[in-house]
């Protein structure tokens, strides 16, 4: 099956650029929705789902800021384009403190539009793999956050005292467990949090484009570079920077990042005047830092100067007696966006629920529960209601035989005992991916990033130990 086309919004009141920019768009593969003010803008964003906005700042009837201000209270995470003129710079600098992705000056290139397309477009689908409890406050939730497990107190205990300080953080933990969540709480509680909080997904960023986007550039600093532009860092100052996935950042990057974090100084890319601010950095990674250290693609002075206060993350998986909660405010939100009015969950469906390996952590079972909520034409969940793969149906599943513990006992001596290890270790690695296949129901691409390596890697170690036979070759 093809791709589904993202869809990007052009709210422009000239009527050329409209049409320029959708020629553009539309050859670059995207479909375009055109609206001619920000009243028809909104209207528009209401009665379709749309991947991007890019939008001019001063129109009739609706401006560009209260459009974006709107379209970021709808969907937070929604990448919202400002088109500016040069006179409006300062204005738009504003917006991307408010939450826009990004803006383009007049005249702009076509170079310098797919760039900033593609960006934020990369930044919209991996903010889909993150959690997405909403920062909002839930009732019977703290800093935001939905849960009461041994781990999330501790996380709380942390957050209690280290919110409403300078110091740097360092957040870890799976793709979908709420990395970004904590990273808002943190800012929320605490002084800076009337000043911008500002995002970048470092994993979105093109190596080539990562100085530019935290540092900005300068008038004339590379093709494309029509106008002087501030970076992260300084729409940051005041506020608080969260580096996403900061383990993609380029190595030979992170020694210009290192400097603005021990002086809180730097220069733009093509520029010589030396600019101060006042960060309050928080950074995230579901990578193992220590070990992209000893691979020599994470700088060790670099990991120790974000890790003065790191906080783990659990995985769903570790917080089980939290999904009855996170399925209570899932089913209430889904009740409210999709216009149903489910009462409850039945007991068997929530057992399921439970019991679920959960690979994608509270994404994934958000995603479950909107779908779930869809079709459920009953007052209450059931299990039909839920996914195959979460059910560990037959379609999915997979019954590995029982771990064999017994030894080969013919052997003696030094070729004896390699084989005693040898079979040993067959046997363990045998264990721990039926282990795997079990918690996840059979399905191999869920068991796969369980155990964080490839889907063909397991399949081709499921062969090997002859766990093939009875899986689903199509999950």
């Amino acid at each position: 099956m093809l791709p589904e086309k993202k869809q990007v919004l052009i709210v422009d009141d000239e009527p050329n650029l409209r049409k320029i920019l959708a020629a553009q768009l539309s050859r670059d593969g995207y479909d375009v929705l055109l609206a001619e003010d920000g009243e028809e803008g909104l209207a528009t964003l209401r009665e379709h789902h749309i991947d991007l906005v890019i939008t001019d700042l001063r129109m009739p009837k609706v401006d560009g800021m209260t459009l974006l201000r709107e379209a970021l209270r709808e969907d937070p995470d929604l990448p919202v384009v400002m088109i500016t003129a040069h006179g409006t710079v300062d204005t738009a600098v504003e917006a991307l403190k408010i939450g826009a992705f990004d803006y383009l000056t007049k005249p702009f290139d076509k170079d310098e539009v797919r760039q900033i397309v593609g960006k934020a477009l990369r930044t919209r689908q991996l903010a889909g793999e993150e959690a997405s409890q909403s920062p909002a406050q839930v009732p019977g939730a703290r800093f935001g956050i939905i849960g009461n497990s041994a781990g999330l107190t501790d996380l709380y205990s942390v957050l209690e005292r280290v919110a409403d300080s300078p110091t740097t953080v360092l957040i870890t933990g799976e793709s979908g467990t709420g990395k970004e969540l904590v990273a808002r709480a943190l800012h929320d509680h605490s002084s800076r949090k009337d000043k911008p909080f500002i995002k970048v997904n470092c994993a979105a960023i093109p190596k080539e484009l990562i100085e530019s986007e935290l540092f900005g550039y300068e008038r004339g600093a590379f093709t494309g570079a029509v106008s002087s532009k501030p970076g992260r860092f300084e729409l940051a100052s005041g506020g608080t920077l969260f580096l996403d996935e900061i383990g993609e950042i380029p190595v030979e990057m992170q020694v210009k990042l290192l400097r603005a974090l021990q002086e809180s100084e730097f220069e733009r890319v093509g520029g010589i005047k030396t600019i101060r601010v006042d960060v309050r950095l928080v950074a995230a990674t579901n990578r193992d830092l220590k070990k992209l250290i000893s691979q020599g693609t994470f700088r060790e002075d670099l990991f120790y100067r974000l890790n003065v206060v790191s906080i783990r993350l659990p995985a769903l998986r570790e917080r089980a007696s939290d999904i009855p909660l996170l399925v209570e405010h899932f089913l209430t939100k889904f009740n409210d966006r999709l216009k149903k009015s489910v009462q409850g969950v039945e007991q068997d469906a929530l057992d399921v629920l439970a019991n679920y390996g959960w690979p994608g952590n509270i994404r994934e079972l958000e995603n479950v529960m909107e779908r779930a909520v869809l079709f459920c034409d009953a007052q209450k969940l059931t299990v039909d209601n839920l996914p195959q793969e979460v059910r560990g149906g037959t379609g999915h599943s997979v019954t590995p035989p029982p771990p064999d513990t017994s030894l080969p006992v013919s052997l003696s001596g030094d070729a004896g005992l390699k084989e005693h290890v040898k079979v040993a270790m067959s046997r363990l690695e045998r264990d721990i991916v039926s282990r795997a296949l079990t918690q996840t129901g059979g399905n191999v691409t869920h068991a796969a990033r369980l155990l964080k390596i490839s889907r063909k890697g397991l399949q081709l170690k499921m062969k090997e130990l002859g766990l093939r036979e009875g899986a689903d070759k199509g999950d």
